[in-house]
């Protein structure tokens, strides 16, 4: 008797969130003065929750977790301008240099064996790719659905150029202060808040547009609809009859 495979604990998204982005972003604009943490204390435990997340979560799950990565490296780089007190217009070409970097790395990467739009939404967690390949093969029509990949690839890639756009626009409009007054603290907990609204909505939608046209072009080549290759979609539907 095979012994069952244990299933990797999953990351929650809104904890993840929280963590790596919200309360740093809280703690940097609303506890800054001298009154509480200071300007130093509140840049250094910003930075640790995202450092502290990070380790937890690798050990919790033995993986590492893309968005605490991410949170860390961006936490650290604001934190870094912040306490050797660099110019305020840093802010905006860091704001902009990570999702950039990600895009190039997105388009790049499509032109490669290991496609990076597979890690981030082609993937087992999400669709049952062994069941689309099977079915891609009888029908012979995995060309047509490499095509639709790498055209998903380019919108994904897309998306982060979008970020790494609205992300210069944003920091270039609130920064202003001076990176050794508490003012630029604060400036950098409101750039971080606003971001949610004027970065993350318009990206995701782009993402999302992706990840439609994907599946459009899943039923179109393989004949599937969507929810007899959405991973857990048995499942919650069971759940339902009961």
């Amino acid at each position: 008797m095979q012994l069952e495979k244990k299933q990797k604990k999953k990351e929650s998204p809104v904890v993840s969130l929280l963590l790596n982005i919200v309360i740093p972003s809280l703690v940097m604009s609303k506890l800054s003065d001298p009154e509480y943490l200071g300007d130093l204390y509140s840049v250094l435990i910003a930075i640790a929750f995202p450092l502290v997340y990070g380790i937890y979560d690798f050990v919790a799950r033995k993986d590492i977790s893309i968005i605490a990565v991410l949170g860390l490296f961006n936490v650290a780089l604001t934190g870094g301008i912040k306490l050797l007190h660099l110019p305020a217009e840093y802010i905006a070409i860091k704001e902009a240099m990570i999702p950039g970097v990600i895009g190039v790395i997105v388009f790049v990467s499509t032109f490669t064996k290991y496609p990076l739009v597979q890690k981030l939404l082609y993937n087992e967690n999400f669709l049952d790719v062994k069941k689309i390949e099977t079915q891609l093969k009888f029908r012979n029509t995995g060309e047509l659905f490499e095509k639709r990949l790498k055209n998903t690839s380019f919108m994904l890639a897309g998306s982060f150029f979008l970020s790494s756009a609205l992300n210069y626009i944003l920091a270039k409009v609130i920064v202003k202060s001076s990176s050794d007054t508490v003012e630029f603290t604060k400036e950098l907990g409101q750039m971080t808040a606003w971001s949610w609204v004027v970065i993350a909505i318009p990206s995701t939608i782009v993402m999302m547009g992706a990840l439609m046209y994907l599946i459009k072009g899943v039923k179109a080549y393989t004949g599937f609809e969507m929810q007899e290759v959405l991973v857990g979609f048995e499942e919650i539907e069971k759940e339902k009859e009961k």
